[in-house]
Parts: structure tokens; C-alpha cells; sequence
């Protein structure tokens, strides 16, 4: 995706983007509203900022007019393709000892994770479920459709979809379903403390 440069916190709107580099087919909203609320004082959203800047991060955050709670939607809204979306995925990790954890997979939205395969890869991980929504608000503090890779309420073990490496540029969520912010492979495993994982 091709964008500024300039580090900015600023909002922009869809019309600011422009198709990726990396899906040069991927076609823009043919209709993409003017104008889009500025979330960047949500409480969410400035907790996952706020997180960001300690890392000496200064994102650019898209602001969009509808929710998008699905890679295919926000992929849609940006004109990129759904493999560009990192998509914030919670899951609940059985260890041996029966103690359950919650864990973050950062995963290109192109992707389904594999739970039987992230849960071999992982040693102290017995199996993994999926998380209701009432789980992952208690756990990272966001709602399912704004949960972003940093600023959860509590610590939470991270693993990061290799393939996202394929691309310059990825995006993610920004902690409302609105918002969106653009990143790389490389901040997001800096940021989050990630691990590296084939996910699929």
C-alpha cells in the first residue's frame, strides 16, 4: 500500500489510500464516503496510541465510516486485499496443567488459523479453543471486530502469521471497529514481543 510517509497520528479517510503495492489488482471502494469520525480520543484507541508511542511508534490511523469486523470488510474499505488485513484473533490456551490463558495470533486475514497446528508447535500448549466474546473483553479490554495487537488490560502471549512478511505494509486494528492503523511484520513481533508462527 502505498501511502505518505510522514508519521503521523493524524486520521485519514479511505480516500487517502491508494491500492497496495503488493495486490496492485486490488481495487479501491468504488464508492468511499467523504468524511468518517475522528476516534483517536476513544479510550480504546488511545490506549492501544498510547502503547504504540512507548514503543516509539507514531502510526497513521484510518478512520472508517463503517465497522469493519472481518478482514474481507476492512480490506474492502482500504482497497487492499484481506491478506494485507492482521487480523487480532483470541483464543483460549489449555495448558497440561488444565490452567487456560488467553493468547493473541496475529494472522493475515487470508488465513484460517490451524488450532491443532499452532497448539503442536507451542510446547506448553495442550489445545486452543475459541474465545466468546465476554473472554476476549475481559482479557484484552476490546470488543470482537476492534481488537488491536497491543494495549490489552492484561498480558497476553503473542504470535505473529509468518506470511505477513510477504507484504511492505499491513494493517490492523486500532481497538474501535472503526479505526485501523498501518503497520509492518517487522513492528508488529517488535511491539508485541511476539513469536514467529505458520499459523496455517
Amino acid at each position: 500500500m502505498t501511502v505518505p510517509e510522514v508519521p503521523t497520528q493524524g486520521v485519514t479517510t479511505p480516500s487517502d489510500v491508494t491500492p497496495s503495492e503488493a495486490a496492485p489488482s486490488a481495487a479501491a471502494p468504488s464508492a468511499t464516503p467523504l468524511t468518517a469520525a475522528d476516534l483517536t480520543g476513544h479510550p480504546a484507541v488511545r490506549r492501544v496510541l498510547d502503547t504504540l508511542a512507548l514503543h516509539q511508534v507514531v502510526p497513521q490511523v484510518v478512520s472508517l465510516p463503517d465497522a469493519v469486523r472481518t478482514a474481507a470488510a476492512a480490506a474492502a474499505a482500504l482497497g487492499i486485499t484481506p491478506a494485507e488485513i492482521a487480523n487480532s484473533l483470541i483464543f483460549r490456551a489449555h495448558a497440561p496443567d488444565q490452567s487456560i490463558s488467553p493468547v493473541l495470533i496475529l494472522t493475515s486475514g487470508a488465513h484460517k488459523v490451524d488450532l491443532v497446528k499452532v497448539a503442536e508447535l507451542v510446547d506448553d500448549i495442550d489445545h486452543l479453543d475459541r474465545a466468546d466474546a465476554d473472554f476476549v473483553l475481559a482479557t484484552t479490554g476490546f470488543t470482537i471486530g476492534g481488537v488491536a495487537p497491543v494495549g490489552h488490560v492484561v498480558p497476553i502471549r503473542t504470535f505473529v502469521d509468518v506470511s505477513l512478511s510477504r507484504y511492505r505494509h499491513v494493517w490492523a486494528a486500532a481497538g474501535h471497529s472503526h479505526t485501523v492503523f498501518r503497520t509492518t511484520y517487522e513492528e508488529l513481533l517488535r511491539v508485541t514481543g511476539g513469536h514467529a508462527i505458520e499459523v496455517a
